[in-house]
């Protein structure tokens, strides 16, 4: 039986994500305001997960697996399992993006998780005026985040959690690094099994970049050195809320289909639609289309979007009394960019 406290959480919460839906989809933002490309540590936006990939990103209701550390903290509490999972992707331009994240279940009700991200940009050769070819050395870029997650069940409906991570940017010698947030929550109703999910990712400090490079001597003569400035830049707030449901359950077949509503602090509103074909709980298929409606701003207009469809397909197996092995494929169509596969293997105890 629920509290009088947990029944009025749960009722706030709905609250919350109703408003949520509203502002969303009733508030005109003003065109001439994009704030496109005035955040930095864009890679907390990339998607993890060859699942939630495949389900073009509607997953903020639909994760219970490890892959909620990212996409709704408050969620992985509900899948009652310790579970780890790894993730690739071929990222553009050659770029290499990878997740890693661990979820342990404490005592039925209390579950902590451990994540991992890199975004690693490669090596190149270090060229100037004086060495068009090369000078020998080399220089990188890489991105990283590392977060600590806690997630409780307040009844066997509804969950709540949130992550503390530590965000790093490396640009050769330079480098910035701040603290943020994520706080999510998930309600589960006896309605087919109707799933209302949101969060609040990246809320956190401002990302400046320094290091030895930025140092420049004043005056030839003397050996008085400055230091050039750099600008601060905020970390990129999404919120998300969403919905997902069993529209077709049985003892074979289970088709979920889900939505989920976007309102980042650095572009404008869009929304994500997927859904997911089940069968013997085994072998997945899915199919999805992100940043649907995105067609207000003048800097950005639909025929200008890059990501849209995404495919993805599933195979899970349960080893008895040991463990369940799941392998996850995605396909995203990424416009100019190309096509992105993404592989994610996991493991449930």
């Amino acid at each position: 039986m629920m509290t009088t406290m947990q029944t009025n959480i749960i009722l706030r919460s709905v609250q919350l994500v109703a408003a949520f839906l509203t502002i969303t989809f009733m508030h005109e933002p003003a065109v001439a305001q994009s704030k496109v490309g005035t955040t930095a540590a864009q890679f907390l936006g990339i998607s993890v997960g060859a699942r939630p990939i495949g389900m073009g990103g509607a997953y903020v209701a639909s994760s219970e697996d490890v892959s909620s550390l990212y996409w709704n903290p408050g969620a992985f509490a509900q899948s009652g399992k310790t579970q780890f999972a790894f993730t690739n992707t071929e990222w553009l331009v050659g770029t290499k993006f990878q997740w890693f994240g661990l979820a342990y279940n404490i005592d039925g009700e209390n579950f902590i998780g451990v994540s991992l991200t890199s975004l690693d940009y490669g090596d190149e050769d270090v060229t100037t005026v004086e060495f068009p070819e090369g000078t020998g050395e080399k220089w990188s870029a890489k991105d990283l985040a590392i977060g600590i997650s806690y997630s409780r069940l307040l009844t066997d409906r509804f969950s709540l959690g949130g992550t503390v991570k530590y965000v790093s940017q490396t640009l050769w010698n330079e480098s910035a690094s701040a603290f943020a947030f994520d706080l999510g929550l998930l309600f589960v109703t006896d309605f087919n099994g109707l799933r209302l999910g949101m969060s609040m990712s990246n809320f956190g400090g401002d990302l400046k970049l320094d290091g030895k490079d930025l140092l420049t001597r004043i005056d030839i003569n003397t050996s008085l050195v400055g230091n050039l400035k750099t600008e601060a830049w905020p970390m990129p707030i999404l919120f998300r809320v969403g919905v997902a449901m069993d529209v077709v359950k049985s003892d074979e077949l289970k088709l979920t289909v889900a939505a989920d509503a976007l309102r980042p602090g650095d572009n404008e509103e869009s929304l994500n639609l997927g859904g997911e074909l089940g069968w013997n709980d085994m072998i997945f298929v899915r199919g999805g289309y992100k940043s649907l409606l995105r067609t207000k701003s003048q800097v950005f207009q639909r025929e200008d979007l890059q990501e849209g469809l995404s495919l993805g397909a599933g195979l899970k197996y349960r080893a008895e009394g040991i463990a369940t092995l799941e392998v996850n494929y995605a396909f995203t169509k990424f416009g100019l960019f190309g096509n992105l596969n993404t592989i994610t293997v996991g493991v449930a105890l």
